[in-house]
């Protein structure tokens, strides 16, 4: 898919979202919106090897959703991508539906349970990990040999992180790890949207510099536009996947992206839309996906 096609499906599944969330009345609505984008491109242009008539072929490449909360909108993501029928997502916030406020196995093109905040970057390290180590001759342990070369593992794994996420200490140990086996098939991103469930993350737990930080830790850290789908392409499109070095995206957002009331607005963490505002939000996407048409 090319850039433009790319944004129009991003604005179709922001219209689904809306739609979704409102008939479950629940959901984190705001940073849905502003990984959205991300999603989009991650399951349409750079996850390699999907195939939703087999969620678990070996070599697929790997995504963990660490800020599990947002799940609605890798459910949209996951339905648009053919792992999820249309009548199973109707389903959200009913009794009895597999699909939960956070990620589970149960439901298909899913990983691993997530949710609990600061977890996700370490199982993607050890998923990471796991590829460098199944791509190696038979009886080395280690991802990269002493004397020899960097190996070509057999998937990637993507991990998305909120920024509120980042005052967990287990994240730094994991990446601390990542760099130790210079995991090259490993991209974390952030969504950096400066507000979580208590306000913006400058005054709950200052996270600047963030560059610096994992700069130091040895990761290569790019920073980017997560608002624009031509530069979230660009950001993935300029990694090197064999530089011995994991890489870290800082995708800056807003909150509510797509919604003129929800944007920047911190309420919209875990806010649920009323009918009139249902209807404002979707007339707003649907505007934006004429002309994209």
């Amino acid at each position: 898919m090319n850039t433009k096609e790319l944004q129009l499906l991003c604005e179709r599944n922001r219209k689904r979202l809306v739609e979704v969330v409102y008939r479950a009345k629940a959901g984190h609505i705001g940073g849905d919106l502003s990984c959205l984008n991300m999603l989009t491109a991650l399951y349409f242009h750079v996850m390699q090897g999907l195939e939703p008539a087999n969620p678990k072929v070996a070599d697929r490449d790997r995504f963990v959703l660490s800020k599990g909360h947002c799940v609605e909108a890798l459910y949209v993501t996951l339905e648009a991508r053919g792992f999820l029928k249309p009548e199973v997502l109707d389903t959200l916030g009913q009794f009895g539906s597999i699909l939960s406020g956070h990620p589970t196995i149960e439901v298909p093109g899913i990983e691993v349970n997530s949710g609990a905040l600061g977890h996700g970057l370490s199982i993607g390290v050890g998923m990471a990990l796991a590829a460098k180590m199944d791509s190696l001759p038979e009886g080395i342990c280690n991802p990269r040999p002493a004397g020899g070369d960097l190996q070509s593992p057999t998937y990637r794994v993507f991990v998305l992180m909120g920024d509120g996420e980042q005052g967990e200490g287990s994240i730094y140990e994991a990446a601390m790890a990542a760099h130790r086996y210079h995991l090259d098939n490993l991209v974390a991103i952030i969504d950096r949207n400066h507000l979580q469930i208590s306000g913006n993350t400058e005054d709950v737990m200052p996270l600047e510099s963030i560059a610096d930080r994992w700069t130091a830790l040895g990761w290569e850290v790019a920073t980017l536009n997560g608002d624009n789908m031509a530069d979230i392409l660009h950001a993935f499109n300029t990694i090197d996947y064999n530089n011995g070095r994991p890489h870290l995206l800082i995708s800056n957002t807003t909150k509510g992206r797509g919604v003129s009331f929800m944007e920047g607005i911190a309420k919209w963490h875990h806010g649920v839309l009323n009918e009139e505002q249902c209807r404002q939000a979707v007339a707003e996407i649907e505007a934006r996906i004429a002309l994209l048409m």
